[in-house]
């Protein structure tokens, strides 16, 4: 017996002492990627010294002599801690994923080789001006430098996900920063969704698709023919949405989240300090690291600091000396699905207005890791590329003998938004920065301005040229040979929203409706907020002057004024109603969370229980809604849509008869509903978070989930990698929190503001910005999730272009030299 437990023993430490090593080893090899910031190289492709200044938050400070050294510093920097991501950021527009990561990649590669991003990114080369071509240039031989840095020197593959899958790094060219740049086009538009649900709803019913896609309050369109009169030969189908691959990598922006952000200014008649103040902070999914990346350049023009995209050039959000601007998503129906017919005798030819033609077609080969490589034609027609319907749900409302097309601005082989960019963040006053604009194709923003002396907001993008004519004015798809159908062109540059020094010394935008023009130069039809608006609005006027200190409390304020509009109106008839109920019943249980409702100001606090029954809530209510109606067409609509609620408990043209369950007998009341579906609410809450609705938190279900798009999903390696942080916000406040909306965890944090920035001009050196994790994408180093304590907390760090307060407190001073010099 003790010779055994001996044996046991001895074995037992074997294996201890084995695991350890293989630690150990991993550890060893993983933190050989870690760069040393004080480390100084000598290197081909500059012509004369260059530092890279990491100040304590490791925001890399670039100096040199021209302004090609400093972009060159700059694809250095962003090789050195995002090597992995700009990696994958170029895998995923080529629809390259499937080489590194197998068949669960395969359905988000094919999609990108249809639509030919990276293809046509290197054609848009020869757009851009001299400038930026010497840019692009610079900035890939920075990053080249790097890896041939890690390959020289064995720095441990470059990242440690090189150990976990291929390590194979191609150089750097420039069209692969043009090509991210689309790839950002492409998670900014949710078009195409909204055309197909919208079709969806309205085979089954014209008032369904009025009510659950209700138009932004304005003047608009009174009604659209339906769907089945501009393309007859669709199957209605109350048959579920296909939500997409099951790929943490694929681009696809669904509606809920497609493209959002907050950005505002003042002028300097509205600031206290007497300059002008601007904010911004893009909404994007979550991911660790996360997708921005701050940095400084000191550019002949002088410097610049802000927000970039690892692999793009270029400040997208910040401030120089003289000229600050922000960027929302503008919303623009840059979109539209044309169907095309086929000849029956021929399907390789479609229909157009004069006649019948070939399609452009070509093979394409992917690679597939473990699997035999999948050969598939792809086909352009002259409204854009072949979709199949396995994609967006298109074989939903195709009908036989057609095939969709894609029109999209984005698809420009001659875009020169690159150039745009570079020029933008140069420029020196509003005027710049609006004749910057010019050249910009996509995606479609909405950019806040504002210099010394005034404030603007112009909309930045290319408006497709639609015939006014067109049938169902973009909102639905159409048939491709109707010449009406056919989209013109683009509208010039002079038809973008634009609103300069406006009276009242406010401009600003939350993805809400900017203009109210008619078809075919309104901008879009659809919108992403009609609630945060509100709060803005409010917050902008109950102050006549402005400081940093409120646009940053405006950033953070996480008040709902969807929840002040509708919980009134769904709770009218229940608050303080009924006999009071012993406790352990259900409706005891109904009682304390309507008490604890009465008393809340909409404010979503992660430390409250009354966000988290709200939320639950109304998520129950909308799916009682509708579910009877559209049946399985309802897991479409994962999150909560305010105006929806609002028009079926005002009955709004109608709208009231949603609560009516249609198949039951008995007509359900409104209260009825409203009351079912708390009960719905608080069984789902009580069965996870216990019976004690005083103990319940809003944090506790909504926590942001800044996870690793590979690493994440992998057992043990998640908890290294993953960033998960209790959070305040939701669907609908300025501190915005999307929720994932569907899923066992339905109210996570998966969208929000990854980057935040406050500049002021009266005192630019004061200006602060902040991401959600931190610089580095290196999880071993500890700035890998350093800001993100800080970004919780509502926390900044400087923004500061002083060059002497960067090298006071620098964690590391990097030196190039170039490779010849003695």
């Amino acid at each position: 017996m003790l010779t055994a437990f001996r044996w046991l023993l001895r074995i037992f430490s074997a294996l201890v002492l084995l695991a350890g090593g293989t630690l150990a080893l991993g550890y060893y090899f993983a933190a050989r990627s870690l760069p040393d910031y004080g480390e100084d190289f000598r290197t081909e492709g500059i012509g004369a010294p260059v530092e890279i200044v990491r100040d304590t938050a490791d925001v890399p400070h670039l100096f040199g002599t021209s302004d090609a050294d400093v972009f060159f510093a700059l694809g250095f920097a962003h090789a050195q801690d995002r090597l992995w991501q700009m990696t994958i950021l170029r895998r995923t527009v080529q629809g390259r994923l499937s080489e590194v990561f197998g068949e669960s990649s395969v359905k988000t590669d094919e999609l990108m080789r249809r639509l030919d991003l990276h293809g046509l990114a290197v054609r848009s080369v020869a757009a851009q001006d001299a400038e930026t071509k010497a840019a692009l240039e610079a900035y890939s031989r920075g990053v080249n430098a790097w890896i041939g840095i890690v390959n020289a020197e064995a720095k441990g593959r470059g990242a440690p996900e090189f150990f976990f899958f291929s390590n194979e790094i191609s150089y750097w060219q420039p069209a692969d920063s043009i090509a991210i740049l689309k790839l950002m086009a492409m998670r900014s538009t949710a078009q195409i969704d909204a055309e197909v649900l919208r079709a969806r709803l309205s085979l089954l019913s014209e008032d369904w698709a009025r009510d659950l896609m209700p138009d932004v309050t304005g003047a608009g369109v009174a009604s659209l023919p339906p769907y089945a009169s501009l393309v007859p030969g669709v199957k209605r189908s109350y048959a579920a949405l296909d939500a997409g691959p099951d790929d943490p990598l694929s681009p696809v922006a669904r509606l809920p989240f497609a493209g959002a952000s907050n950005a505002w200014a003042a002028a300097p008649s509205r600031s206290a300090a007497g300059g002008s103040l601007l904010a911004n902070d893009p909404h994007l999914d979550f991911s660790a690291p996360s997708l921005w990346y701050l940095a400084r350049l000191e550019l002949r023009s002088g410097g610049v600091i802000g927000a970039t995209i690892p692999g793009i050039p270029a400040v997208l959000s910040g401030r120089n000396a003289n000229f600050g601007w922000g960027i929302t998503a503008a919303w623009l129906d840059d979109q539209d699905i044309r169907l095309e017919e086929l000849n029956p005798a021929d399907p390789e030819r479609y229909r157009t207005p004069d006649g019948w033609k070939p399609f452009v077609s070509r093979r394409s080969i992917i690679e597939v890791k473990d699997a035999p490589p999948i050969t598939f034609t792809l086909r352009w027609s002259d409204n854009g590329p072949v979709l199949p319907g396995t994609h967006y749900n298109l074989d939903s409302i195709t009908p036989q003998g057609h095939v969709a097309a894609l029109s999209w601005t984005a698809l420009d082989p001659a875009d020169a938004s690159m150039t745009a960019a570079i020029r933008l963040m140069q420029a020196k006053s509003i005027d710049d920065g609006i004749a910057a604009g010019k050249d910009f194709v996509a995606p479609a923003q909405n950019v806040t301005m504002a210099d010394q002396s005034g404030i603007a907001m112009v909309m930045f993008g290319a408006m497709p040229g639609r015939d006014p004519a067109t049938r169902g004015e973009g909102r639905m798809p159409a048939l491709g040979w109707m010449p009406e159908n056919r989209w013109k062109g683009r509208l010039p540059y002079s038809a973008n929203p634009r609103f300069v020094n406006p009276e009242g010394g406010i401009v600003g935008n939350t993805n809400n409706k900017t203009v109210d023009r008619p078809f075919p130069r309104h901008v879009s039809f659809t919108w992403g907020d009609t609630q945060r608006v509100q709060r803005w609005t409010r917050l902008m006027q109950e102050r006549e002057v402005h400081s940093r200190e409120s646009f940053i409390a405006a950033q953070l304020d996480t008040v709902s004024p969807a929840a002040r509009t509708i919980l009134p109106l769904i709770a009218a008839d229940l608050w303080f109603t009924g006999e009071a109920a012993p406790n352990g019943t259900p409706e005891r249980l109904r009682q304390r969370a309507l008490e604890v409702l009465a008393e809340w100001d909409g404010d979503m606090n992660e430390h409250l229980p009354e966000p988290l029954i709200y939320a639950a809530w109304v998520r129950a209510l909308q799916n009682r809604l509708i579910r009877d109606e559209i049946g399985p067409l309802a897991d479409a609509f994962t999150h909560v849509e305010p105006l929806f609620i609002e028009r079926v408990y005002r009955n709004i043209d109608g709208a009231g008869r949603w609560c009516d369950i249609m198949q039951s007998a008995p007509e359900e009341t409104c209260t009825e509903i409203a009351r079912m579906a708390l009960d719905d609410a608080l069984v789902e809450l009580s069965e996870r978070y216990g019976s004690n609705v005083e103990s319940w938190r809003w944090g506790d279900a909504h926590q942001a989930t800044q996870d690793h798009p590979v690493l994440g999903r992998m057992p043990v390696v998640k908890w290294l990698v993953n960033i998960r942080q209790s959070t305040s916000g939701g669907d609908h406040t300025l501190d915005r929190g999307r929720t994932a909306g569907s899923g066992p965890e339905p109210y996570l944090n998966v969208n929000g503001a990854g980057y935040r920035g406050v500049y002021d001009f009266a005192d630019p050196d004061s200006s602060v910005f902040i991401i959600s994790t931190g610089q580095s994408g290196h999880p071993l180093s500890r700035h890998y999730d350093d800001l993100s304590a800080l970004w919780r907390r509502g926390e900044y760090v400087p923004m500061s272009l002083d060059p002497e307060l960067a090298r006071a407190a620098a964690t590391g001073i990097t030196r190039l030299e170039p490779a010849a010099a003695n």
